[in-house]
């Protein structure tokens, strides 16, 4: 397994943002997507807990900070081209969907109406 050593192998866009994949560690099941910035990403790194920046708020979102839902990273991960990364976490409180749900995707696609 290859390590990134800078912050320089990850690929924020243009706004200077990255998407963040939280997957629990022990199910494997996907909880979220959200996004970082270099400052949240370095915080998660440093600290253990997930930081994101939120987009609508413009501002940094430490997860559980209010609701007490946090993530504690166990893996980080960044894709092959550098554009997105993947956290498994262990996930304490009700779930990660701000709805109450343990994950934000719990809504199917197969009864969709076309």
């Amino acid at each position: 397994m290859k390590t990134i050593t800078s912050l320089d192998d990850v690929s924020f866009d243009a706004n200077g943002w990255v998407p963040a994949i939280a997957q629990d560690a022990s199910t494997m099941r996907v909880l979220m997507l959200g996004y970082m910035n270099p400052d949240t990403l370095r915080e998660t790194l440093e600290t253990g807990r997930m930081t994101y920046f939120s987009r609508s708020r413009n501002q940094r979102w430490l997860k559980g900070e209010t609701s007490g839902n946090f993530q504690q990273v166990k893996e980080a991960f960044v894709d092959c081209e550098g554009r997105s990364l993947l956290f498994l976490v262990d996930q304490t409180g009700e779930g990660a969907c701000h709805t109450g749900e343990f994950s934000c995707y719990f809504r199917s696609l197969h009864d969709l109406d076309q």
